[in-house]
């Protein structure tokens, strides 16, 4: 492994502590989401309406751990599930109004102290870091997938 890549893994390793701290200061509003439940939520909002089983695939869990989580954000009233038409023995998950309000503040939040954090970048580097972070997203993606064919 060669220098870039040790420092790489290294940040990696730093910035899975920061997101955890992150989550924990931009909880904010009446409901205070889990970080799967944002999790999840913030993929029915960029996605849209989803069976557990897309849901438990898009997050690499398995679908009793996605059941569990689905059913919190279902008794808070973030999110609802109704008969699949296509398939009436299966359900879609969809976000309520209250969950899309939800989203939308703890959202906005976040966003908000990322451009505190970003303040004193420049653009040029704050597009170069997009286009980076979406590369290396990709990248997992790509291998995640390889790999559940394997």
């Amino acid at each position: 492994m060669n220098s870039a890549d040790m420092r790489i893994e290294q940040q990696l390793t730093v910035l899975l502590r920061r997101v955890q701290r992150i989550h924990m200061v931009t909880a904010t509003g009446d409901v205070h989401l889990e970080r799967s439940s944002y999790g999840i939520l913030c993929q029915l909002a960029d996605e849209g309406p989803q069976r557990l089983g897309a849901l438990a695939s898009a997050f690499g869990l398995d679908p009793s751990t996605i059941t569990r989580q689905v059913q919190a954000l279902e008794s808070l009233g973030l999110a609802q599930r109704t008969t699949d038409p296509t398939d009436r023995r299966a359900s879609i998950l969809d976000l309520t109004a209250e969950g899309s309000d939800a989203l939308d503040r703890t959202r906005r939040h976040r966003r908000d102290r990322l451009q505190q954090v970003l303040a004193h970048w420049d653009a040029a580097d704050r597009e170069d870091f997009a286009r980076l972070l979406t590369t290396f997203n990709e990248s997992v993606e790509a291998l995640m997938l390889a790999d559940a064919r394997s």
